[in-house]
């Protein structure tokens, strides 16, 4: 891999942001909130909001960079990919049940569903996710689609990812600012007590996660190399234990003779090594 120091600078970064995001959304809800139950009261809907930044957006965030951990590279490809689905299945159970928080609190209180932007976005995200869970799976984990498709899904695949993702992080956003407004009298919202500023500055570090989660999901550099390159450089160091997996990496995805490179094009999971 190159860059290496960089990978892990940023690596840490994205986690250091992520656990202050999930420690802030703790203190917001055991703090400033009523805490956390499930009996239709506001300590109900307190699982809304910490579910989704722990789940839908910090387990999100790490499925989507799994493949490019290089400390994963000498697991299977087959490994990996279940890794990358359970990730985004805990994800996407933690949405749900944050969904299911928040109809069964806003049921007890007599308040109307889905009349706000956030709510119709958020249940359209959670919908998505969901899809592109079972297109996920059925596409690329069992698979049961011709090859073929599974190549012209991959773009749209990723990508889908990754727009899902920073649509969640807004979503949450608009989720965020929306109970401060509501919950916040006296003082406002609009005066800046502790809870406003504290909150505020949850909502900057989930925008920072999702900053160094895209950044390093988007460097060609950091990719994982093919499995075929993987495998190449396991058999020409004899299956060594302490195989460095940094600049080594990298110096053999560039010197790889073409003839090898041709061969490894024409495969058919070639679609498989892509925009991981």
């Amino acid at each position: 891999m190159e860059d290496l120091k960089q990978f892990v600078l940023a690596l840490s970064a994205a986690a250091a942001v992520g656990f202050i995001s999930i420690i802030f959304v703790l203190r917001w809800v055991l703090h400033f909130r009523e805490g956390l139950a499930w009996n239709g009261s506001l300590a109900e809907f307190n699982w809304h909001p910490l579910l989704v930044v722990t789940g839908f957006i910090f387990l999100h965030g790490i499925a989507i960079i799994v493949y490019r951990l290089p400390w994963t590279w000498k697991c299977s490809k087959l490994m990996m990919k279940f890794i990358h689905a359970g990730l985004n299945l805990l994800a996407f159970i933690s949405a749900v049940i944050a969904v299911v928080a928040a109809f069964d609190f806003h049921n007890a209180r007599n308040i109307p569903n889905m009349y706000s932007l956030h709510s119709w976005l958020g249940l359209t995200a959670v919908i998505l996710y969901g899809l592109q869970l079972v297109l996920g799976v059925g596409m690329y984990l069992i698979p049961v689609a011709p090859v073929s498709w599974r190549a012209a899904f991959m773009p749209l695949h990723v990508y889908g990812g990754l727009l899902l993702f920073i649509s969640i992080i807004a979503v949450s956003l608009m989720g965020i600012t929306e109970k401060l407004i509501f919950s916040l009298n006296d003082p406002k919202y609009k005066d800046s007590p502790p809870e406003a500023i504290f909150v505020n500055f949850l909502g900057l570090f989930l925008v920072a996660f999702g900053v160094l989660i895209l950044w390093i999901a988007t460097r060609a550099s950091w990719k994982r190399p093919s499995d075929q390159i993987l495998h190449t450089l396991h058999t020409n160091e004899g299956g060594e234990e302490n195989i460095k997996v940094g600049p080594a990496l990298s110096q053999l995805s560039d010197s790889t003779d073409a003839e090898t490179g041709v061969d490894v094009r024409r495969r058919n999971n070639k679609f498989d090594d892509q925009d991981n």
